[in-house]
């Protein structure tokens, strides 16, 4: 019942170019840990729902997540953000992007974006 966003970005080269390996600088929950370093993004589940049907189980869970990317350059958000883009679309629907913009405390550069997941169970 997870998304898996986590092993579809991890698995992609240019991705991994990006956010790195040992971890993958993509974090869950919405939350990086504390002094991770300059590219990183985030991802959180914003809402969901099994496919119902009047006869039977569902078959398939639907899933809207928002992915945040943080860089220290506005050319390393963007060009992160077009990574996981690429990397994402074959498997799901990017609808929504975001503003970009600078966070006031941390001056780290913002992108984020919306994906709606379809999982067959």
């Amino acid at each position: 019942m997870v998304p898996p966003i986590f092993n579809v970005c991890a698995a992609d080269p240019a991705v991994t170019a990006l956010l790195g390996t040992g971890p993958v600088r993509l974090f869950p929950f919405g939350e990086a840990p504390q002094g991770t370093v300059y590219p990183y993004a985030t991802w959180q589940v914003i809402t969901g729902s099994p496919e119902n049907y009047l006869a039977g189980r569902p078959d398939a869970d639907g899933y809207t997540l928002q992915v945040d990317v943080y860089a220290g350059t506005g050319s390393d958000a963007r060009a992160v953000t077009r990574s996981l883009r690429d990397a994402i679309e074959p498997h799901a629907y990017i609808t929504r992007w975001g503003g970009e913009e600078r966070d006031t405390e941390t001056k780290a550069y913002c992108r984020s974006f919306d994906i709606d997941w379809i999982i067959l169970r």
